[in-house]
């Protein structure tokens, strides 16, 4: 269903936060169909990303290391993203 979603565990550095929380929202965007935020879904997805965000963390932190990193690198590790989270701060 999540086939965006890049596996987590074994990066090395560790995960971030920023990247817990980012896999949790695109979940959670996917599961709801939520796509945009408005004043009556903003609440409740923004809840359910922490929520899941603060599980996926446990889980990440309880499970063995792998043996091997990821095949994949999650997106905010790669520089034509980091570029554009950079560029849409400057702007706003």
């Amino acid at each position: 269903m999540c086939r965006n979603i890049t596996t987590l565990r074994g990066l090395e550095p560790s995960a971030t936060t920023e990247e817990i929380e980012a896999a949790a929202r695109q979940y959670v965007r996917k599961v709801s169909g939520v796509q945009t935020l408005t004043d009556a879904t903003r609440a409740p997805f923004e809840a359910a990303v922490a929520e899941i965000a603060a599980v996926t963390a446990r889980v990440l932190s309880e499970l063995p290391e792998r043996r091997q990193p990821p095949t994949t690198l999650p997106p905010l590790r790669r520089p034509e993203v980091r570029a554009r989270i950079a560029a849409k701060k400057a702007a706003g």
